[in-house]
C-alpha cells in the first residue's frame, strides 16, 4: 500500500520547487473526499482516553480523508506536507497511559494543525514521547508510518518498531513505501542497477519494487524552473510506483490497486489529486483558499467526472 517521494525540482534539497509524491493503495475503494480545514479548530487527541490531550489549529490545511473521516495526506499553510503509509510490521508497544496518546487517526491531522515545518514536528515526536494509538481501518489493522516533507527539501520518514519510534531525519530520506522497515529498505534498494548494484530494476508491485523505482526515477528527473513542469514530472515517477487494477492481493492490504495519486507543491502551496477512476487531474491553491477560523469545507473528487483543474470555488460547508 502506497509510495511516497520528495524531490526538488532544481536539483538540491530546496532549490526550485519542492514537491511529494505519493499513491494511495488499498484492497478496497477508499471513498476518499478532499478537506480544507480552517485555523482556530480545535480537536482532541483520543476522546475519553487516558492520556488524551487538545490542541488549537494554529495552520489551515487541505487534506485527504479516507472513507470521509481518516486524514491520510495532506499539506498546511506553511507548507508543511505529511503522508501516512501502511507499515504491517508498525507496533506502538502496550498502551503506557502515562505518556500522552494519539490516535493514528489524528496524528497527521495534528502535525498539519500544529508545526510549520519538519525539525518542529520531529522535535515534538521525540520531545512529548507521544504514544501512537492504532485503530483499525476498512476492517484490516490500521498500522503505519509516517513522511513528512517541507519547502526547505527537509525530510523524515517515521516509524514505530517493538513499541519505540525510529526517526531518519534529513533531505537525503526521499522515498517511502510499505515494507520491511525503512533501514531493510534501503538495503534492498541498494541490489539494483542504478542504485548501487547489479540486479534489473524490477517492475512489480510489491513494496520494495516500487520504491526501488521511485527511487531510480525520481533521481533522474530533469531539472526545471517551472511550477507546471515539476508538477508533470512529479506525476509521472508516482503512476510508475503505481498498482494497476487487478493487481490486489486481498490477503495482503500492501499489496493492492493504487487508488488515488497526490502531488504536493510545497513551494507553491499546490495540492493535486488524481483518482485512478477518473480521467482528470483536480488541484487546490492554498494561497487563494479561505483558511481563516469556521466551518470545514469538503469536496468530492470523484463524484463526477467533469470537474478538473483547480477546484477551490468547489468546496461547501460541512
Amino acid at each position: 500500500m502506497c509510495t511516497r517521494f520528495v524531490w526538488s525540482s532544481a536539483g538540491s534539497p530546496g532549490a526550485g520547487n519542492v514537491l511529494v509524491g505519493r499513491s494511495m493503495d488499498w484492497f478496497e475503494e477508499t471513498r476518499t473526499v478532499l478537506a480544507a480545514r480552517p485555523r482556530g479548530a480545535e480537536r482532541e487527541s483520543a476522546p475519553g482516553a487516558p492520556g488524551s490531550f487538545t490542541w488549537t489549529a494554529e495552520y489551515g490545511s487541505i487534506v485527504s480523508l479516507m472513507y470521509g473521516e481518516i486524514a491520510v495526506d495532506g499539506m498546511n499553510e506553511t507548507g508543511l506536507q505529511v503522508s501516512g503509509l501502511y507499515l504491517a510490521e508498525s507496533d506502538y508497544g502496550v498502551r503506557d497511559e502515562s505518556r500522552p496518546g494519539l490516535n493514528l487517526a489524528q496524528a497527521i491531522q495534528c502535525l498539519l494543525d500544529r508545526f510549520a515545518n519538519v525539525a518542529s514536528a520531529v522535535a515534538w515526536l521525540t520531545d512529548s514521547r507521544v504514544q501512537i494509538i492504532p485503530l483499525s481501518i476498512g476492517g484490516k489493522p490500521g498500522t503505519g508510518h509516517l513522511a513528512l516533507a517541507d519547502p526547505s527539501g527537509d525530510s523524515a520518514i517515521i516509524e514505530f518498531i517493538a513499541g519505540e519510534m525510529i526517526v531518519h531525519h534529513g533531505a537525503e530520506f526521499t522515498v517511502m513505501a510499505n515494507s520491511p522497515a525503512y533501514d531493510e529498505q534501503l538495503e534492498l534498494e541498494r541490489r539494483y542497477a542504478g542504485l548501487g548494484g547489479e540486479a534489473p530494476l524490477p517492475g512489480g508491485t510489491d513494496s520494495p519494487d516500487r520504491f526501488a523505482r521511485a527511487a531510480f526515477y525520481s533521481a533522474r528527473l530533469p531539472h526545471t524552473t517551472s511550477a507546471r513542469e515539476a508538477a508533470a514530472f512529479a506525476f509521472s515517477v508516482i503512476r510508475n510506483a503505481s498498482a494497476p487494477f487487478g493487481t490486489a492481493d486481498p490477503v495482503r492490504p500492501n499489496v493492492s490497486t493504487t487508488r488515488w495519486r497526490t502531488v504536493a507543491d510545497l513551494s507553491d502551496r499546490r495540492y493535486f489529486f488524481e483518482s485512478a477512476r477518473s480521467p482528470h487531474v483536480v488541484w487546490v491553491e492554498l494561497s487563494a483558499l479561505d483558511l481563516e477560523p469556521g466551518p470545514e469545507r469538503r469536496f468530492d473528487p470523484e463524484a463526477t467526472t467533469s470537474v478538473t483543474g483547480e477546484v477551490n470555488a468547489a468546496f461547501l460547508p460541512v
